[in-house]
């Protein structure tokens, strides 16, 4: 009995919860432009949520666990219909990158003075970013502000991990481009526009990538 239950634990181990992740990011990449649908909505949530299971089994900080987790419910959010959807998807993201900020700021993030250059490109990178976004967001304006200003303020926090971190910083700089080509893609292209689809599998696959270098980084495995 002990042996089966040994046997339980092991199958569902962290690391082989986030390998399940990664390959089933992998098998949504081709549906990334697929119709909107129940079954689409749960493969897209599905890796991240395999994710933050395997950061609570490995004991990870509980703010990695849930920012994990409302990210996957930002994912399932933001793959079904309409403007509520999307502001569902845009809270969970947003209070996920708050728990991403506090997690951060726990590990010791803290901006230096040499850093400057990066903290004004980031800066400039997220002005430029509403200033261009405005007269495509419309009534959206200011839940698209809010949300810009929480995610430049995690890539921002993230400049300042310690070295030891870099993979969570690299994980933080994909999300920022991860976000910005979303942007493009759900406010500036036209829906008959063919950049759509190459657009939908830019985002999934830098969004894949920088919750891999935050889970990485910020404590899991």
């Amino acid at each position: 009995m002990v042996c089966l239950f040994n046997a339980g634990q092991s199958m569902f181990s962290p690391a082989i919860l986030f390998a399940v992740g990664v390959f089933a990011a992998v098998m949504y990449l081709p549906r990334t432009w697929g119709r909107i649908r129940w079954a689409r909505s749960i493969r897209k949530s599905l890796p991240v949520a395999l994710f933050a299971l395997a950061s609570y089994s490995q004991g990870a900080p509980v703010l990695l666990t849930l920012a994990l987790a409302l990210s996957a419910v930002g994912d399932f959010a933001l793959s079904r219909a309409g403007t509520q959807a999307f502001l569902a998807g845009m809270l969970a993201f947003a209070v996920a990158h708050l728990a991403y900020i506090a997690l951060m700021i726990g590990l010791g993030s803290s901006l230096h003075l040499s850093q400057w250059p990066l903290v004004l490109m980031m800066i400039a990178l997220g002005l430029s970013t509403e200033w261009w976004l405005r007269p495509h967001t419309g009534d959206l304006k200011w839940p698209v502000r809010a949300y810009v200003g929480v995610i430049l303020a995690m890539g921002l926090v993230a400049l300042g991990l310690p070295d030891a971190r870099s993979v969570a910083l690299w994980g933080a700089l994909l999300f920022v481009a991860s976000d910005l080509i979303l942007s493009i893609e759900t406010f500036v292209l036209r829906e008959e526009d063919n950049r759509r689809k190459l657009a939908g599998k830019a985002v999934w696959i830098t969004y894949i990538c920088a919750q891999i270098g935050l889970f990485w980084g910020l404590g899991a495995l």
